[in-house]
């Protein structure tokens, strides 16, 4: 995946009990804390799915905490991709 420095784009749908519970708010600010950019946006089958853009250290921390058990609601399952970051997003939004 490259170096830790590398600005990367996580992509991560996130299944379980993950609507309604204020996941994409703490999705949100856990992301401003690691100074992510990107959103976590509600699917219409009860996914969210979350986008970030930063370091891949970063990003590999947001994903751990997406799968950390400490999220509102419950997490089943998260499934992530990676790939070179667009830099088309600023700040972090939940949608």
């Amino acid at each position: 995946m490259g170096e830790s420095t590398d600005v990367i784009r996580l992509s991560a749908w996130v299944h379980g009990r993950v609507q309604g519970v204020g996941f994409r708010w703490w999705t949100r600010s856990r992301a401003l804390e690691l100074a992510l950019t990107g959103h976590a946006t509600n699917a219409r089958d009860g996914r969210v799915h979350v986008v970030a853009e930063g370091p891949m250290d970063d990003c590999a921390r947001l994903l751990e905490l997406l799968r950390s058990g400490d999220t509102p609601g419950r997490v089943t399952l998260v499934v992530e991709s990676w790939e070179p970051a667009r830099g088309e997003m600023t700040g972090f939004e939940e949608r």
